[in-house]
């Protein structure tokens, strides 16, 4: 067992309902959570929610004895606009008490991304954030951090102690060409604030995302490497399956507790 918390990501339930991802994260064992406030894709908890609508998930949350450690809050980064839904995530924080924001460059897509744009937007975010004691956690995820190696850049370019890196153990592969989780983690744990524990099959471009254990990551070795590396961080395990239609709440639900036996098995649970 190790200390770091691990959390199930409410992303993993994309299409269903947040009341679904909350009781099937909670019986899967967790008792951490990533909630999701994707404008347009997973929005689980609205950007704009009201007290109330706050209110009764935080009921849910402690009905359910989960604690929230991080909010994935996706926006395109490169655009002013996404700047403003970056900021109403940072807000959503505020008011809920979570202090790390996970997003990334271009927003869930990420195509195409404009660098120039991204580094002179990102310092805004960044000071939004801090005035709020909130750390931002850039993605491995699109073109510009689509692996470790290439993020540690970027964050050195960046240079707010705010600003670090969410890695993602499935991302990479699909994002960077095939690159292994293992060959790239150990450069990026020194600049890591969180990580996502996210299984993949198929190499670079292919969407499969399984339950963790059923494909290629060494989830073992990404331990050792982060504990050798004393990453104190939070993770989370994020499933995106093959993607668009989403598997029905069954199967959702029986893959997340497969990933919690998987960690359990590897003795981290």
């Amino acid at each position: 067992m190790i200390a770091n918390r691990i959390a199930g990501h409410a992303n993993s339930y994309h299409t269903h309902p947040l009341t679904d991802a909350l009781e099937g994260i909670a019986a899967a064992g967790f008792r951490y959570i990533e909630l999701s406030a994707v404008r347009g894709w997973t929005e689980d908890i609205p950007l704009d929610a009201d007290a109330r609508a706050l209110s009764h998930i935080q009921w849910q949350l402690n009905h359910l004895a989960l604690t929230p450690i991080s909010l994935s809050g996706h926006s395109d980064l490169t655009t002013r606009e996404g700047v403003a839904l970056g900021k109403q995530a940072l807000d959503l924080c505020d008011r809920m008490g979570i202090d790390l924001l996970n997003t990334a460059i271009g927003g869930h897509y990420s195509e195409n991304e404009d660098e120039a744009a991204f580094m002179g937007n990102i310092h805004d975010l960044a000071d939004y954030a801090a005035e709020r004691g909130i750390m931002i956690g850039i993605e491995v995820h699109g073109e510009i951090t689509s692996s470790g190696r290439k993020a540690v850049e970027v964050i050195e370019r960046i240079a707010r102690d705010n600003v670090r890196i969410n890695y993602d153990t499935g991302n990479v592969e699909f994002y960077d060409g095939g690159t292994k989780a293992v060959d790239d983690l150990a450069a990026t744990v020194p600049l890591m604030v969180h990580c996502h524990l996210k299984d993949h099959i198929g190499g670079a471009r292919v969407w499969n995302f399984p339950a963790l254990g059923a494909g290629e990551v060494d989830f073992k070795r990404i331990f050792d490497i982060c504990v050798q590396n004393e990453f104190a961080g939070p993770f989370s395990v994020e499933l995106e399956f093959t993607g668009e239609p989403f598997p029905a709440l069954d199967e959702v639900n029986r893959a997340m507790a497969a990933s919690y036996q998987h960690l359990q098995s590897l003795g981290v649970l």
